[in-house]
């Protein structure tokens, strides 16, 4: 996920958020970010706008027999908070929310 200043974004291979994730579906295209600060802290609203890729994760969850196409947009409400050495830490939770799995993403080196 490449977040731009102008308020783009380019994503590749973001899986699903809450119970999305238990399709197995890896979406990637581009579209739109927000930095949204309230009562619960800060986080980034994050808008799939144009679908440009679909894959399926490895290994494949066990799908139901009614699984449905992968959307052709979607959203992610990301987390943000900080790490033991003050770096910025984004995330969304996935599966059962009540279980509480969180998808941390990771920065790439030298960006």
């Amino acid at each position: 996920m490449v977040l731009l200043r102008d308020g783009t974004a380019l994503l590749e291979n973001l899986d699903g958020q809450d119970f999305d994730f238990e399709d197995g579906w890896r979406l990637s295209g581009t579209g739109t970010w927000q930095l949204t600060d309230d009562d619960g802290g800060q986080a980034v609203r994050l808008s799939l706008t144009t679908r440009t890729r679909v894959e399926k994760r490895s290994p494949a969850p066990i799908a139901a027999p009614a699984a449905q196409e992968p959307p052709s947009t979607y959203s992610w409400f990301l987390y943000v908070d900080r790490d033991q050495r003050d770096g910025l830490v984004m995330f969304f939770m996935y599966g059962d929310p009540d279980i509480g799995n969180m998808y941390v993403l990771t920065r790439k080196g030298g960006a």
